[in-house]
Parts: structure tokens; sequence; C-alpha cells
């Protein structure tokens, strides 16, 4: 597998957290109503899990142009780990926030699998 097919990939997953995470943290900054329902009331929970999407699109912009892949690796590592408990603490798998983080979590897996795979080809 080559670098270019690892880093389009590692842009898929840092292209999803930009478009996933703008429009959600712009809607929890402005607290608009439809989305209550969604995340709840402001409150000191809905800020730190705020805090934490502002971090992850933060650093996903941040790292758009870095052609170390294995640079990427714990960011989507972390994603893929707290993505796949959100069924488990939320108690639901009908929760539109659990469905979407399934399935980004399916794509960041994919491109961990990627990263992985070409560091360690390339390592020997």
């Amino acid at each position: 597998m080559s670098t270019t097919t690892v880093l389009r990939m590692v842009r898929v997953s840092l292209g999803l957290n930009i478009a996933v995470l703008i429009p959600v943290c712009t809607v929890l900054i402005l607290n608009l109503t439809p989305f209550v329902d969604v995340w709840g009331p402001a409150t000191p929970a809905r800020g730190i899990l705020l805090s934490m999407y502002v971090s992850i699109l933060i650093l996903s912009i941040g790292l758009w142009m870095q052609r170390n892949p294995m640079v990427v690796a714990p960011l989507l590592a972390m994603q893929i780990c707290y993505k796949v408990m959100t069924p488990f603490t939320v108690g639901s798998l009908t929760n539109p926030i659990v469905i979407s983080n399934i399935v980004v979590a399916i794509v960041h897996a994919i491109t961990l699998w990627l990263i992985v795979t070409h560091h360690r080809a390339s390592a020997k």
C-alpha cells in the first residue's frame, strides 16, 4: 500500500472530523433549540463535551497537512475509544449522536488500520 493511499485516508478522517465538528460546535455554542433534545440543555457537562469537540476540531485542522500519518494515529485512536463507548455510556443504539459516533469510529478504525499496516511494512 502506498503512502499516498494512507495519506488520502488520513485526510478523509480529518476531513470528516472537520465537516462534522464545525456545525456541531456551532450548534452547541449557540445553544440552538432544536438540538437541545439531542445534546441536552446547557450544563457544565455539555460544556466539557464542547471543549473536547473543539480540541478535536483544532487538532484535525492542525494535522491536515501532516505528512507523517503516525502523528495522526493517537487522535484517531482516542476518538475510536470514546465513540465506541458511547452506546454503553448513553445506554442506547438509537440516539443520533451514538449512531454518528459509530459511523465515524468505523471510518477512523479503517484509517488507523491503514496507518499501522503501512508503518509496519515500511519499518521492515
